[in-house]
């Protein structure tokens, strides 16, 4: 046999074949297998054998697509373990509700979304019915991301169940009074029902298979036993789209995460059509996931199809199947039978013989309603499969109809998800199709009426019984106590005293603190160290020997660096996460470690340290997650400020990271100047976050890589430091009347602002008064509550006003950040007020030659003041000049 024309090399061409003789004769049975039967016969034989190779344990490459057919054939489904006809009564009144309340509410305007929930209905009810773990039982539950845009049909089981109200029910969107239901997933908003945020579409994928992987790290690490708990992520098939939603897959096979199972909800459509119009993305999410590493289950076809399936003698079906666009599918789901036998059986002879022996009704079944996620036993053989399967994560691609039984005005129409509402008649002809005990008088006074078939009656009975055997109502969120012991005062102080001679940079600090920390006896294994693969750039290298690098496969390999003092641990009970080159993913794992305490009553105390520049302005998304989700923790910019960063230019220097948090209202930022004020910074923020009347915040805190002297910890100054601000050194005056400003720091401007201090003083007389300003966004938080209070007749003077209250002469502020940062305080302070920052972009070279760049260096600042005492009068105008000429500005 001769090599086809144009072969292109194979990886096969670099193995010696020990019997070229052998090899011929299997391509030539090929081939006479082709010739003779088709290529089609020979194709089907191909895949047998690798099936029956695979079967056999032999190592080949896996196919990455199979057939637009069930993965589960109807032979082979499990016995249904319920009621199916009482399942379908409790469907069919979610799907009521659920249309109810969306349509109710648009009297107000306030929108909704309906045709998700409708095609998804039965993946929900299925896993609530035999899946679903709940929080009464043993162990922590299971956790369900639930597809933002399906939040009403859960609405409607919790109004069937007893947990809602019609009231309640009734202010879906309203919300301003307190008694409202979110449009979506929100914890914050519905602390007792929802426990993940998902609507910030991709972030719910990406969440659930770092939360099945916290999951493993809680058992590895002996603080609980999460063997019972599993991960379920619904997903719409549109959402895939988003990086975030596959960025994932394959630490998720990697690791093993057979507690975990995404369903994607495969109805073809997005928010404005198709997902995939001219290709077919259920193939493509196949090819993807497998191609990962996980094991995929397809549930696309109903009941209706297996007739058809067992005519397609020839293959015809399945070729045709494999064809046909999204769009064009979604087409035939809204046309006529005769459109379908002409344009889908009509492609080829062997078809159109195979439909002449299909009814009409036949054809419009299975086309327009019968796809497997519509039908229980179906998505009950996925679900089955999927807890079941050991060794990798499961997706299920189940097909559904978008709209499904809300009739042809919604079904399959492109404009779906916008429509917000039905007609009182196409909610007749719902109840007719549904089969509900809904009389026409319950519509006269123009209104959809909600329906429940009695708090006592079989369905309510049955649904009550299925959960409260998988343990408890679902979903639910539990808060358990928070409260944790504050660790020994010992290492705190070690930072308190400061550093000598010695020079420290506050990242270095941070560290050393954490590390002192995570040696405490009661509260030193819940610290939970994340770092997006730059560990040893923030010095932190000396607790992979000490903590190790989690890994659940242990360390499989002698490590390079072993006879190190700080060699490169890994270890199946390690504490640090270090995520590679992963902003999302470390998140992710803070996200999923900051919600431990409610998630699985153990509180974690998870800090992420990572280049501030890649942070908020990165993952800034997650962090409103983060907020949504109720986390604790400290999130920690490093290498922050515009101008430390010798050499690494616009892309690594941060010079507003401080503004995009401070639009966040669950975030307390601080930017601490001094080793003692980090420390003072987390002692509070234990005391806050984990004490016993833990608050529902983070703290973002900005640390330098620019090592300086510490100093020891001045007295009483513990109160300014995490109010904000406090004057950290008083300027000692040359004579009575000498000219004074204020000059008010953060971070490692504080150092620019102390030469400058000398300076004033020595070259112009002017004495200055230095203060640190350890947050502006706490200072201006504190400002706008006692604004808030004064609208409410209270009387209450802000922080910074009292803590400037009297101090003589303007105020300069100054820091390593954009001018909008410190400006956030301006209206509140009583003085005269001026700014210096790092506007614009970072630049490459010497932090002195960046930072007269921007202006801000002690040059600057003296220049500045000057400036402004000389619009004042106190100084003459001619020493502005003299002072840039002098310091060559």
């Amino acid at each position: 046999m001769t090599d086809p024309v144009g072969k292109l090399p194979s990886e096969l061409d670099q193995l010696p074949d020990r019997d070229p003789e052998e090899t011929a004769e299997w391509a030539a049975s090929l081939d006479a297998v082709t010739q003779a039967a088709g290529p089609h016969r020979a194709a089907y034989l191909m895949r047998r054998s690798l099936q029956h190779a695979e079967g056999a344990g032999l190592a080949l490459p896996k196919l990455l697509e199979t057939d637009y057919v069930n993965s589960i054939p109807t032979a082979a489904e499990p016995v249904f373990d319920g009621d199916l006809e009482m399942e379908s009564r409790i469907t069919a009144w979610n799907r009521w509700n659920a249309a109810a309340m969306v349509t109710r509410g648009a009297r107000y305007g306030v929108g909704g979304h309906i045709a998700t929930f409708a095609s998804a209905a039965w993946l929900y009810e299925t896993g609530f019915n035999h899946f679903f773990r709940g929080k009464e039982g043993d162990g922590s539950g299971d956790q369900l991301y639930i597809q933002g845009h399906a939040s009403p049909g859960i609405y409607a089981r919790a109004f069937l169940d007893g947990r809602l109200s019609e009231q309640q029910l009734d202010n879906f969107r309203q919300e301003a009074g307190g008694e409202g239901l979110p449009s979506y997933p929100h914890p914050r908003r519905l602390p007792w029902l929802w426990e993940f945020p998902t609507v910030s579409m991709g972030l719910g994928p990406l969440s659930a298979i770092y939360q099945a992987r916290f999951n493993r790290y809680l058992a590895n690490r002996n603080i609980k036993d999460t063997a019972n708990s599993h991960v379920w992520a619904f997903l719409g098939d549109g959402e895939m789209d988003e990086p975030e939603s596959t960025a994932a897959l394959a630490l998720a096979s990697r690791e093993q995460l057979d507690n975990l199972t995404f369903v994607i909800n495969c109805n073809l459509q997005r928010l404005d059509g198709p997902v995939r119009a001219n290709f077919r993305v259920v193939q493509e999410l196949e090819a993807q996931f497998r191609g990962a590493g996980w094991n995929v289950v397809k549930t696309l076809w109903g009941n209706a199809w297996d007739e058809l399936f067992q005519l397609d003698t020839t293959g015809a079906l399945l070729r045709r199947l494999r064809e046909v666009p999204d769009a064009q599918f979604q087409t035939y789901a809204t046309r006529d039978v005769a459109y379908i036998r002409e344009h889908f059986f009509g492609a080829e002879p062997a078809l159109a013989e195979l439909a002449k022996l299909l009814t009409d009704a036949k054809i419009g079944e299975c086309f327009y309603t019968s796809r497997g996620g519509h039908e229980a036993r179906k998505v009950y053989a996925a679900y089955k499969a999927a807890v079941e399967h050991k060794g990798a994560p499961t997706v299920i691609l189940a097909q559904t109809v978008k709209g499904y039984t809300l009739g042809k005005g919604f079904e399959s129409k492109n404009a779906n998800h916008q429509m917000k509402k039905l007609s009182i008649d196409e909610f007749k002809g719902m109840r007719e199709l549904l089969g509900l005990p809904i009389p026409d008088s319950a519509f006269e006074d123009g209104l959809v009426p909600y329906g429940h078939p009695g708090a006592d009656s079989p369905e309510v009975r049955y649904l009550q019984e299925r959960r409260a055997a998988l343990g408890g109502p679902a979903p639910a969120r539990r808060v358990h106590a928070v409260a944790l012991p504050q660790p020994e005062e010992r290492a705190f102080k070690a930072l308190y005293k400061g550093s000598g001679k010695q020079e420290m940079a506050t990242t270095m600090a941070f560290v050393r603190l954490v590390k002192d920390l995570m040696r405490d006896k009661e509260t030193g294994k819940r610290w939970v160290p994340i770092v997006p693969d730059e560990a040893r750039t923030f010095g932190m290298e000396s607790l992979f020997p000490s903590a190790g690098i989690y890994s659940p496969m242990g360390q499989t390999y002698d490590p390079v660096d072993r006879d190190q003092l700080m060699y490169y641990k890994e270890a199946k009970d390690g504490q640090i996460l270090n995520e590679g080159i992963t902003e999302a993913g470390a998140m992710a794992d803070f996200i999923a470690a900051s919600t431990s305490y409610a998630t699985h009553g153990e509180t974690m105390i998870p800090f992420y340290i990572f280049y501030s520049m890649f942070g908020w302005q990165r993952t800034g998304d997650q962090m409103w997650q983060l907020a949504d989700q109720l986390g604790k923790g400290f999130i920690v910019g490093a290498t922050a400020g515009r101008t430390t960063l010798t050499g690494e230019g616009l892309q690594h220097a941060d010079g507003h990271s401080h503004l995009i948090a401070a639009t966040n209202p669950a975030s307390l930022n601080y930017d601490p100047a001094f080793a003692y004020e980090v420390a003072v910074i987390v002692k509070d923020g234990l005391r806050r976050m984990y004490g016993p009347e833990a608050e529902n915040v983070f703290y973002y805190l900005t640390v330098y890589n620019e090592p300086k002297p510490q100093p020891a910890m001045p007295e009483g100054v513990e109160e300014g430091i995490v109010k904000g601000l406090y004057r950290f050194k008083e300027g000692t005056p040359a004579k009575a009347d000498a000219p004074r400003i204020q000059l008010l720091s953060s971070g490692t401007a504080i150092h620019w602002a102390l030469e400058a201090q000398e300076l004033l003083a020595a070259d112009w007389g002017v004495t200055a008064d230095v203060w640190s300003a350890t947050s502006w966004g706490e200072l201006r938080r504190d400002a706008l509550e006692a604004d808030d209070a004064l609208l409410r007749g209270e009387q209450r003077v802000p922080y910074v006003t009292q803590a400037l209250s009297g101090a003589p002469g303007p105020v300069l502020a100054v820091s390593d950040w954009m001018r909008q940062v410190p400006d956030q305080i301006s209206q509140w302070v009583e003085q005269d007020w001026s700014s210096l920052g790092t506007d614009g972009f970072g630049l490459s070279d010497t932090r002195a030659a960046a930072r007269r760049h921007f202006g801000v260096d002690a040059q600057s600042i003296v220049v500045a003041s000057l400036a402004q005492l000389a619009r004042r009068g106190e100084v003459p105008a001619s020493a502005v000049k003299e002072a840039r000429e002098r310091y060559g500005l």
